[in-house]
């Protein structure tokens, strides 16, 4: 049975996803809460899988909550923290659970979360275990070779992919090997700057990929002035351009009061989410957007809404 996002996709609706970070407990209800702010507004929701090397609840389990609560989960399934054999393990695991989506990532590297001196296993990267994941399904086989008894993981594949880090000639290169790999869908980095963004889906377009491959860009909006700068100034592969920065600060000036201004700020953040979402739609190949707005997922209903997009 196909995912909600591969049927969205495949019926060439413009597609929305969003993003579900679990809690660092063992606490389902912060996952039910989650999940009440975003059912009715998108086709599927990631579930991440301990994000920037911290601890937290399983993805398969919190992927498992929400399939109960009637949505659609994307599994986020890291290299970093098993070798192949718990790799093919959980594929063949949350097939087995009813999710029918799963995103294949390399993770972030332990020496940036809170168990630095964690053994990262990296056993394989993305690309060799998006190419296990199509061997399982497709093939029947597992890496070692052996056959599978019974039924395959007959899952929808993905991975993601950063136009904007460098060198940036490389990155359609790199989405290709992905999709000849077997993705069949890909989000990317949040998209701050358009214009950067065009390119990178011009090379791919050079290159014949966006006939291959759904792209979901990635969107995110942004709390305060703070949030804007520290992306632009500080995390790797984020390009935010001085203007997104400025249009920040500009929102709060002359409001003393401190709650008024948070919110004139995150009105802000809204508003050049959404203005974004209105270019994207306009580029040839983008397929959907994926809206990352982890610990502020009451703000998705409104970026959808204001954006025109069409809910599930």
């Amino acid at each position: 049975m196909e995912s909600n996002l591969q049927r969205a996709l495949e019926a060439k609706r413009f597609a929305i996803t969003a993003e579900c970070g679990p809690p660092k407990s063992a606490d389902r209800k912060v996952i039910e809460e989650k999940a009440q702010l975003l059912k009715d507004w998108v086709d599927s929701v990631n579930v991440t899988d301990n994000q920037t090397a911290v601890t937290r609840m399983s993805s398969l389990a919190a992927c498992t909550i929400l399939k109960s609560l009637n949505l659609d989960p994307v599994f986020q399934l890291t290299c970093r923290d098993r070798n192949r054999i718990a790799l093919q393990s959980d594929i063949l695991g949350a097939h087995a659970l009813g999710i029918r989506n799963i995103l294949c990532l390399t993770g972030d590297h332990h020496s940036a979360g809170n168990h630095p001196q964690a053994k990262g296993v990296f056993d394989l990267d993305s690309v060799h275990l998006i190419e296990t994941v199509r061997k399982m399904r497709d093939e029947g086989l597992f890496l070692s070779g052996d056959k599978l008894e019974g039924e395959r993981p007959m899952v929808f594949i993905g991975a993601v992919e950063n136009p904007f880090a460098l060198p940036y000639e490389f990155r359609a290169l790199r989405l290709k090997k992905k999709i000849e790999a077997g993705a069949q869908f890909i989000q990317t980095q949040i998209v701050y700057n358009i214009a950067r963004f065009r390119e990178f889906m011009a090379r791919a377009g050079d290159l014949g990929l966006l006939d291959r491959v759904y792209i979901l860009a990635g969107v995110s909006p942004i709390k305060t002035p703070g949030a804007a700068k520290y992306m632009r100034d500080n995390v790797p592969g984020m390009d935010v351009p001085n203007e997104i920065v400025a249009r920040m600060e500009s929102a709060g000036k002359g409001l003393e009061d401190k709650k008024a201004r948070a919110q004139a700020w995150r009105q802000e953040g809204i508003r050049i989410c959404v203005e974004i979402v209105q270019q994207l739609r306009e580029i040839q190949g983008v397929a959907g957007v994926h809206i990352m707005a982890i610990e502020w997922e009451e703000a998705v209903p409104e970026i959808v809404t204001q954006a025109g997009l069409k809910a599930p």
